[in-house]
């Protein structure tokens, strides 16, 4: 066995386990839920051969006080049973939640971003533990019991009884078959629909503008139109095994009522066992067609569960790693090269070298490959090979969460989150409001944060949506000099700043060199460049030049010299020499 299988079952399994007392208890219930079931066939088979008989009075009136007692506690169990499966599925969540939230953010890393899916099935799952469907499930094992009582009136009773589960657990099994393969397709058509809907209202502002709707619309059409058509097949085949066995359990109650008429006439069994006789076999029957009933929710269920489990697959905890000291700021890109399997590289052996304090602009041309290496920097994307070193280790093996503390980066997209201005710039970590300040200060934006509604207690809503675009990016500027980082990367700090907004930006890298703050940024404006050491010309994936500011600016004006330097070795590379 691989691996990675044995990580999802060491994982799984243990949080099954932690829960499996939770289910133990519900299982325990189960069988004092069914036992006492038994009351009512027992109560009539009492009325019909004793108390009809004797015309007792007083037997009657015990018989019937001793069965209301008896529902009262089979109500009461029941009531216990669904809150300990409801404590089972709040145990699994706080458990597994923020384990499949963190595996699904890990997806997105590696370029599988899969939005909040893997959350509504691990919520489904989850739901699927207080619905009534686990409850079938919990009494399905308990149905020997009847047919042993059925027995007990008489072997031909029990022997069809036990003839009628059989025959009923086949045609749950053949529901199975014959629901899966649709059922599956239509999960999978839902989640793909589920992201493409996602996606569009993410994007909604060009959509709009541009009157995308009534293609986009017939796009997402097919997808539903799939998602329907499945969901319809399993449906009815579903709905005709359902019937089918609904039939077979009325006939098995009306023919079991035939046959212990007939024992009644031979004088095998008296009439109130033909009586009780029959219900048993109905209660017997119920939790199989419960299931039946249920059988989408629980298919739906497991799929979502089998999906979460392929996932945390993929995405394997994280080891406690030894916790490094704070970095210096020295930067090692050796040979960095990205792409994917049959296209063209984005990245192709990038190799240079920034000392501690050190300021470096990344230009070039659209499509050169300047965000991606600015995600290599900052260990979002890991490289196919080489790698890209902070103070020598290497990011993208180095824990998030530690190096996180000392690395600050601005994304070219810049999202923000629906909570308030401190903590977003904050990054959501328990610390000191001075810090928040500080950094607001230091991106150039505190006075405009005093003049919202709620200055740092302003609630920013989805993305930010209460801001304007350059208010966003020196928030978000904010919180990449928060904490006082020791390499900070801003791709494209500028795209959305006014002059006012270009010039704090300026002042903050200027206040960032004096902190010995090594900086790197993606510019596409002149501006940025004049407070930089050194510049890196990326082309086609290529580090084409990469030296001191005032040796490479007037290399730019003669683009015939503009070639692919080789990657340096021993002590320039170290130095951060031509690449």
């Amino acid at each position: 066995m691989s691996p990675p299988p044995k990580v999802k079952s060491d994982e799984v399994s243990g949080v099954l386990r932690a829960c499996r007392r939770y289910f133990a208890n519900a299982g325990i219930f189960s069988l004092g839920i069914n036992l006492l079931y038994l009351a009512a066939p027992l109560y009539m088979l009492q009325i019909y051969d004793r108390v009809i008989s004797s015309a007792s009075q007083t037997t009657l009136a015990m018989l019937t006080i001793a069965v209301l007692m008896a529902f009262a506690a089979l109500a009461g169990l029941d009531v216990v049973r669904s809150r300990v499966l409801t404590r089972a599925s709040v145990r699994l969540d706080r458990l597994l939640a923020g384990r499949v939230l963190a595996a699904t953010v890990e997806s997105a890393g590696k370029g599988a971003p899969i939005g909040s899916q893997p959350l509504r099935d691990f919520d489904s799952f989850r739901q699927f533990l207080t619905g009534t469907g686990i409850h079938a499930i919990f009494d399905a094992p308990w149905a020997p019991i009847y047919i042993v009582v059925i027995f007990m009136l008489h072997p031909a009773l029990g022997l069809f009884a036990l003839l009628s589960g059989v025959l009923l657990i086949g045609m749950a099994i053949f529901n199975e078959r014959v629901v899966r393969a649709p059922l599956s397709q239509s999960n999978e058509a839902a989640a793909k629909n589920y992201r493409f809907t996602d996606m569009s209202l993410r994007n909604w502002e060009v959509v709009q503008a541009m009157g995308m709707l009534p293609g986009l619309l017939k796009r997402w059409g097919r997808d539903r139109n799939k998602l329907i058509e499945r969901q319809t097949t399993a449906s009815d085949r579903a709905a005709a095994t359902q019937s089918i066995i609904k039939f077979l359990r009325l006939s098995m109650q009306s023919v079991m009522l035939g046959l212990g008429a007939y024992l009644v006439i031979e004088r095998y069994v008296t009439v109130g066992a033909m009586f009780a006789a029959s219900i048993l076999l109905g209660r017997a029957l119920q939790p199989i067609e419960l299931m039946v009933g249920n059988w989408r929710n629980l298919n739906s269920a497991r799929s979502a569960f089998e999906r979460i489990k392929m996932l945390l697959v993929a995405n394997p905890p994280a080891n406690a790693k030894l916790e490094l000291p704070r970095p210096l700021g020295r930067v090692m890109a050796e040979n960095v090269s990205y792409g994917f399997r049959g296209a063209k590289p984005i990245l192709v052996n990038v190799t240079f070298g920034i000392e501690p304090g050190e300021t470096v602009a990344i230009i070039g041309p659209s499509g050169a490959g300047k965000s991606t290496l600015a995600r290599h920097l900052v260990g979002v994307l890991a490289p196919v090979s080489g790698a890209v070193r902070l103070d020598g280790a290497d990011v993208s093996k180095w824990s998030h969460e530690m190096l996180g503390q000392h690395l600050g980066y601005l994304p070219q997209d810049i999202e923000l989150f629906a909570d308030t201005v401190a903590n977003n710039i904050c990054r959501f970590r328990d610390g000191d409001d001075t810090d928040v300040i500080q950094a607001a200060q230091l991106a150039g934006v505190h006075d405009l944060i005093l003049a919202l509604p709620n200055g740092y207690d302003t609630q920013l809503g989805e993305g930010g949506a209460v801001l304007s675009g350059g208010m966003r990016q020196r928030i978000a500027l904010a919180r990449a000099v928060y904490g006082n980082p020791s390499f900070v990367v801003l791709d494209e700090p500028n795209s959305n700043l006014d002059a006012d907004g270009d010039a704090a930006l300026t002042e903050c890298i200027t206040q960032l060199k004096a902190k010995r703050t090594t900086v790197v940024i993606i510019a596409h404006r002149s501006s940025t460049l004049g407070v930089v050491d050194k510049i890196l010309v990326m082309k086609d994936g290529a580090a084409v030049i990469y030296g001191p500011r005032n040796e490479v600016i007037p290399k730019l004006a003669r683009p015939a010299s503009v070639k692919v330097v080789p990657p340096p070795s021993g002590p320039t590379a170290a130095a951060g020499g031509a690449a």
